[in-house]
C-alpha cells in the first residue's frame, strides 16, 4: 500500500489543523494505521493509532485530549486532527500502515508498520 501524507504547515500556538493520509495500492481497510512525529534532533514518537475497523483508537499521552483520528476505508484516508497545538508539536508526521495481527499494546510501535508515507511538516509558531 502506497501512502501519501498531507496537511502540515505553519500554525500558531493554538490553532489547529487537520492531516490526511490517503492509501492506495491495496485494500485499505486490511491495514491498521498509525501517526507518528519525529521532531528536529529526537526520535520518532507515536502520536496515534486506529484499527482496521475503527473500533480501536490509541493516543499517545502528549496529544491525548487534543487529537481525533479517524479513518474513512470507502475513501481509503486516515485524518489526525489537533488542536490546542504547542510548540513543541513541531515535527515531520507521518501515517504508517500495517496489516500485522495488533494488540492494545502493539499499535504504539513502529516496527508493526510496514509501510510509511513521506511525512509533512508541522510548525507551530509560539
Amino acid at each position: 500500500v502506497q501512502l501519501q501524507a498531507s496537511g502540515g504547515g505553519l500554525v500558531q500556538a493554538g490553532g489547529s489543523l487537520r492531516l490526511s493520509c490517503a492509501a492506495s495500492g491495496r485494500t485499505f481497510s486490511n491495514y491498521a494505521v498509525g501517526w507518528f512525529r519525529q521532531a528536529p534532533g529526537k526520535d520518532r514518537e507515536f502520536v496515534a493509532a486506529i484499527s482496521r475497523s475503527g473500533d480501536s483508537i490509541h493516543y499517545a499521552d502528549s496529544v491525548k485530549g487534543r487529537a481525533v483520528i479517524s479513518r474513512d476505508n470507502a475513501e481509503n484516508t486516515a485524518d489526525l486532527r489537533m488542536n490546542s497545538l504547542r510548540p513543541e508539536d513541531t515535527a515531520v508526521y507521518y501515517c504508517a500502515a500495517g496489516a500485522r495481527r495488533f494488540y492494545s499494546g502493539s499499535y504504539y510501535v513502529a516496527g508493526m508498520y510496514d509501510y510509511w508515507g513521506q511525512g509533512t511538516l508541522v510548525t507551530v509558531s509560539s
